[in-house]
């Protein structure tokens, strides 16, 4: 089997899927909302409470702070968890209040490692959470990494899956160009597979694109 490249599995990606259109949001604000209420939980649970929280008007910083917990509790409830994430989201909004006069785009416009640095101080929010921000709303080249990411290229023979998270994105970062978009597009392509293929049990090798480059692909042929 020839060397398998990261941009070799990008391209192959791409044709396969096409653009994904990440993230799907209208605002950088949406954006950190979102990042924060997936956690766990299938995307259609977070469009319902973004939904909830726009009807109710309450969809920035200023006044995301002012609801009572328990309103914002049964506003974000679909998204399961919803007492932390709550935290979560009231935390980082003040963040932006105390730290940026309430300036969205000030907080945002950091240096990428200054920003993910603070991201990762609010209780809850992790790196992949921490990235997602980083890549998706302040538009700053960071990789993502997760299970899929683990998984994917694990089974690929480009990683041996127990990477920890830091290790597998300079991968990445090392063998691809410093690019938001591509980055962009690259872990939303992952997203893609790693959901609809290359399933943590029985992936569907035979449909998947990748599977004259993946071990895993040729040493089960028969896969379904």
């Amino acid at each position: 089997m020839r060397e398998i490249r990261f941009l070799d599995v990008y391209k192959r990606l791409f044709n396969h899927f096409g653009p994904r259109h990440w993230w799907p949001a209208e605002t950088a604000f949406e954006v950190i909302v979102g990042a924060i209420l997936t956690q766990q939980v299938a995307w259609r649970n977070v469009e319902t409470a973004i939904a909830n929280l726009k009807r109710r008007n309450v969809f920035d910083p200023v006044s995301l702070l002012a609801v009572p917990d328990e309103e914002l509790w049964e506003l974000i409830r679909p998204t399961r968890f919803f007492r932390q994430k709550a935290a979560r989201l009231k935390d980082l909004c003040r963040v932006v209040m105390e730290g940026f006069d309430g300036d969205l785009s000030a907080f945002l416009a950091q240096e990428p490692n200054a920003l993910r640095t603070r991201l990762l101080a609010i209780r809850g929010i992790g790196k992949e959470t921490a990235d997602s921000i980083v890549l998706y709303a302040a538009k700053q080249p960071v990789f993502v990494i997760d299970s899929y990411t683990h998984r994917i290229f694990s089974r690929l023979g480009l990683t041996t899956g127990s990477e920890s998270y830091d290790a597998l994105q300079e991968q990445f970062v090392k063998n691809l160009p410093r690019d938001v978009g591509l980055f962009n597009e690259y872990h939303a392509l992952i997203v893609a597979l790693g959901h609809h293929i290359c399933l943590n049990r029985n992936p569907d090798c035979a449909r998947c694109p990748l599977n004259e480059l993946c071990r895993h692909g040729l040493s089960n042929p028969d896969a379904d």
